[in-house]
């Protein structure tokens, strides 16, 4: 059967119509989505808790990507090409201060983007025995979350009354989480726990606990602090190694072999703030 000729010509244009329509479509929804990006603040923060504080009082009018990903330690993280490119268009980099990244790759990273306007987190904040891990305190927290509030008022003054709405409903979370916590770990009040990054300081001074940590000045115990540790363990009855997934596991496990008891993985660094504390809070109590 012969097709004519117009009707070829008739399909064609209907093609090129439907295929114009779809251009158009997509370029325009791409203009959108663009035109929304720059009307929200581009922030940068360090760490992944931060980025909970920063959405929580910004909403949707930021968008918060952190330099550290998920399952990377602070200590030698070294940022991607990718998350550089994305730091030259950011408006504000949020540090949560002193930790490992902040003090090698800061003056990069301030280098790389010159306009960027760069504000500490832990302003206000005593630095208790050079432990850098001041989110890991719901107080302390709170004074962070205060602190993030001021920079993006400064940034963009004109939903000043917005940050601080949302800045007020967070720090209300944040007092009951504190007393949630205040809760279940009175049922280690006066006790030691044992860890293998000692990052929970403050959360040890804050409820009334004590944390011995097997990892001493970002290294693997020797032989005899390793024997040290695991008669610390036997004398108090510690039997749950709290371990971070940043880290090897291998000296935890053959310290909980030793005292037959188990290693426990934890978090310190999840996005999810309030919803991990309480996870951590839950395990050590246990």
């Amino acid at each position: 059967m012969k097709i004519k000729k117009n009707n070829l010509i008739v399909f064609a244009g209907g093609l090129l119509v439907i295929l114009a329509v779809i251009i158009f479509v997509i370029a325009h929804s791409r203009n959108i989505a663009n035109n929304e990006m720059d009307r929200k603040t581009n922030i940068t923060v360090s760490i992944l808790p931060q980025v909970d504080f920063v959405e929580n009082i910004g909403k949707d009018k930021v968008s918060v990507s952190a330099m550290i990903p998920s399952g990377f330690s602070p200590a030698a993280y070294e940022p991607s090409i990718e998350q550089l490119k994305k730091l030259s268009r950011a408006n504000l980099y949020i540090k949560i201060g002193h930790i490992p990244f902040e003090k090698t790759q800061m003056k990069k990273l301030e280098n790389l983007n010159p306009e960027m306007k760069v504000i500490d987190s832990s302003e206000g904040i005593e630095i208790y025995e050079n432990d850098p891990h001041i989110w890991l305190s719901p107080r302390l927290a709170k004074i962070q979350v205060e602190n993030i509030c001021l920079a993006l008022i400064k940034i963009d003054p004109e939903n000043k009354d917005f940050y601080e709405k949302n800045k007020n409903e967070y720090l209300a979370k944040l007092d009951n989480l504190d007393l949630e916590l205040k809760n279940s770990l009175s049922e280690i009040k006066g006790k030691k726990i044992l860890v293998f990054h000692p990052a929970f300081g403050y959360l040890a001074r804050d409820y009334g606990f004590e944390q011995i940590a097997i990892e001493i000045d970002g290294k693997e115990p020797s032989a005899e602090n390793l024997a040290n540790i695991i008669d610390t363990a036997k004398k108090e009855n510690i039997k749950t190694i709290f371990v971070q997934k940043q880290f090897s596991q291998k000296s935890a496990e053959a310290i909980a072999r030793q005292i037959g008891g188990n290693v426990v993985p934890l978090d310190p660094l999840a996005r999810n703030y309030i919803e991990n504390l309480r996870r951590i809070g839950k395990e050590m109590s246990e």
